[in-house]
Parts: structure tokens; sequence; C-alpha cells
């Protein structure tokens, strides 16, 4: 079972180095972000500098306030999403050996995929520290999105005062305050 605290030598454990289309099929759509220690991998195994990796390579994203970089995205004009850089359709990845974190953990082929992405985003994404970060990942919950054990509000925040604070709900426009409260662990007062 996958949760929030699981180790990163766990979540290697499940995820083998895997080629099939279902793996592939996302590398058309978009690309993994980078993680501590990426950058360099990447650089080295491109045999040019972080600085022009970054330059030629790769493109700065946002999530949960929180920025990351990605290899670039090859869009048709118009389309938000488009494929990576470094995947070929013939060829597969060609920086298979020092592609992201993200990719490395992204399995579209098990059914705990979903679960390893939740992780990655609530390991690597969601800030803590961060009001607006845990706001938009409360956002995230609500609206539907996947989460794992250890991910929920509450959980993230025990601190039942800290929760009043990061969702002071004059901030909060358009949402039923029932809803948060269940979400954030709140009873209604």
């Amino acid at each position: 079972m996958i949760t929030k605290s699981s180790l990163i030598e766990e979540i290697f454990e499940l995820v083998n180095p895997c080629k099939c289309d279902a793996c592939n099929n996302g590398c058309n759509y978009g690309s993994g972000s980078l993680v501590d220690g990426d950058l360099k991998k990447l650089a080295e195994h491109l045999e040019i500098s972080e600085e022009e990796t970054k330059e030629k390579y790769l493109e700065e994203i946002e999530k949960f306030n929180t920025k990351r970089y990605r290899p670039k995205l090859e869009r048709k004009k118009g389309m938000p999403y488009g494929k990576c850089t470094f995947y070929d359709k013939k060829s597969g990845c060609g920086v298979h050996d020092a592609k992201p974190m993200e990719c490395k953990i992204a399995m579209g082929c098990k059914n705990y995929g979903n679960e390893l992405i939740t992780w990655f985003n609530l390991n690597y994404y969601v800030n803590l520290d961060d009001p607006e970060s845990v706001r938009q990942w409360a956002t995230a919950i609500n609206s539907g999105g996947k989460n794992i054990d250890g991910g929920s509000i509450p959980e993230l925040i025990p601190n039942k005062e800290k929760r009043k604070s990061i969702f002071k709900y004059d901030d909060i426009k358009n949402r039923n305050k029932k809803d948060w409260n269940k979400i954030l662990g709140i009873d209604d007062e």
C-alpha cells in the first residue's frame, strides 16, 4: 500500500524500468518533473552544463504553488500538452538512464500508477510550510483528485488551529462551508 510516508526505496521496489505502450503513452502528452539531483544527472547524460540543459531542454512549471523543471513539451499549435522533447515513438525515451524522478515512478501499466503520482505530488510538490500550496492540494482533493493515506488535510496539518488559519473562510469564495469542514476535519461551529 502506497502512503504519503512510503520511503523512496519502497516506491522504487514497485517500479521497474518499463518501456511498455501504457507507460510510454504519457510521454506523448507530457513529461515528468525533476527533483534533487535529476538536473545534474541529466546534464551529465547529455554531456552539457546544467545551465545549458535548462536553457535548451527544460521548462519551468508550477503545481501546488511549487515550481520545478521538466523536459520541454513539443506542443501542436494551441494545445496545452505535447510530446516530451526527449521522447521518440520508435526508439522511446532518449534519456531513459537519466530521466526525471517523476518519469521513473510513472507506471501507466500498473493498477497503482495513480497512487505513485499522488505520492510524488505529496512529497515533491505540496509544501506544508506554504498555505497556498496546502489550499491548492485541498482544492484538488475536493474536486475529485486522487489521494492516498497520509494525504488528507487533517493528516498533513494535524493542528486544528493551524488548519483554520490556512483556510480562512473569507478567503475561500464559492465553497460550501460544510464540505470544507469535512475535508479539513473541522467540526461545523
